[in-house]
């Protein structure tokens, strides 16, 4: 189901394409030389960009994302009610985040009393290709079973929308 869109847009370029292609058996009118850089780049990024990512509800009721930064990829539970982005310990290190355990402090409140962190920047991160850059996070060491993507990057993402067992992340 997640690649079902993927296969549809898929179908429908390659449709596109052979409509609006050339005709081979005609000569060709003389085309430019080389196109320009900027047109080139331009191109590519409209090319690899996405419009959305659909997240599919897990058996568990909850969404969950593939989060990338550039030095490492973690699965977060998207959390809507989360201020920011909240990693465990693990996950900051899988991502290659530094945080310095001598900074640890309370950073909040839960149902079971203080929550211990370290807040951070993230300087790049990704779902699907949807990427936010300068995204405040706070680093658990300890008491947080997974990592949470929260409102510091969710907010930086055009529009968010949930619909049955599928949340699309508008880009």
């Amino acid at each position: 189901m997640r690649f079902g869109s993927f296969f549809v847009l898929t179908i429908a370029a390659g449709v596109l394409v052979g409509w609006f292609a050339p005709d081979v058996s005609q000569p060709a009118p003389a085309a430019e030389a080389e196109p320009s850089k900027e047109r080139l780049d331009v191109a590519r990024s409209e090319q690899w960009q996405p419009e959305e990512v659909v997240l599919s509800r897990n058996d568990d009721g909850h969404f969950y994302a593939e989060v990338a930064s550039d030095s490492g990829s973690v699965m977060m539970l998207v959390d809507t009610g989360a201020t920011t982005v909240a990693l465990t310990g693990n996950d900051a290190a899988m991502m290659g985040i530094d945080w310095p355990s001598d900074r640890v402090r309370v950073i909040g409140r839960g149902a079971s009393g203080d929550v211990y962190g370290v807040p951070v920047t993230l300087e790049r991160i990704e779902v699907g290709g949807i990427e936010a850059r300068g995204v405040q996070a706070v680093v658990v060491p300890e008491g947080l079973d997974v990592s949470l993507l929260g409102q510091s990057f969710l907010s930086k993402v055009n529009r968010v929308e949930v619909s049955g067992d599928e949340m699309v992340l508008h880009d």
